[in-house]
């Protein structure tokens, strides 16, 4: 299996990276960033791109894969909803559009986020922009898109995340996210299972094209 992973140095990137290295299945991982993944591995093609909008010099790479696992994500806080649109709605759909042109035949799986809203028309921006994203997304003809819709995640194996301020929080709150995963399996899951179940879903597929939290840690 060959597979790309947009936004690999950010946790969830990480954490599905590191999958996919262990994962005898999965024989080329490229990935594709703004920086580095920071991994030197045989099986990874590390592709450091500045505009991620225009991708025309790494089609070549990004041929016959299978999968897709696209984990770019900012923040919206301080940001208007355009400018937020335009790094979370109109790179994903850009990007898609690509894949699907070079690889028709792939799973594309799509990070989001818990609360996220279908309907395109709730009072909160950032969950407006990410439905209407993954709405676009689950029209687009691949073999089969997933939305991943994670809650709470707790960082394993070092994997830190890039936003200070969420690493600050994992950080404060180190001692208690081991008792937090188990009391709230619905709620929280780690950079490992995340990962895990993302692979899974590529290998076998999903009947729920929506992956709220809760049935992250089953698959």
């Amino acid at each position: 299996m060959n597979v790309v992973i947009f936004g690999a140095s950010g946790m969830v990137g990480q954490g599905v990276l590191r999958e996919c290295l262990l994962d005898p299945e999965v024989k080329r991982v490229v990935t594709v960033g703004r920086t580095s993944s920071g991994q030197q591995h045989p099986k990874v093609r590390d592709l450091v791109h500045a505009d991620l909008f225009d991708l025309t010099a790494l089609e070549p790479e990004l041929t016959g894969l299978d999968g897709c696992f696209f984990c770019l994500g900012v923040s919206a806080a301080g940001m208007s909803e355009g400018a937020y649109s335009r790094v979370t709605y109109d790179l994903t759909i850009s990007v898609a559009e690509m894949l699907l042109r070079l690889s028709p035949g792939m799973t594309f799986l799509y990070v989001s986020g818990a609360g996220t809203d279908s309907t395109e028309r709730g009072r909160t921006m950032w969950a407006r922009v990410k439905g209407r994203t993954e709405n676009a997304l689950l029209r687009m003809p691949f073999k089969a898109a997933y939305m991943f819709r994670p809650a709470g995640i707790r960082p394993l194996h070092g994997i830190r995340s890039k936003t200070k301020l969420y690493q600050t929080f994992y950080t404060l709150l180190r001692p208690v996210l081991p008792l937090m995963t188990r009391l709230f399996p619905s709620f929280m899951t780690t950079t490992e299972q995340l990962g895990r179940a993302m692979l899974n879903v590529v290998k076998r597929g999903e009947r729920s094209r929506v992956i709220e939290a809760a049935e992250i840690n089953k698959l």
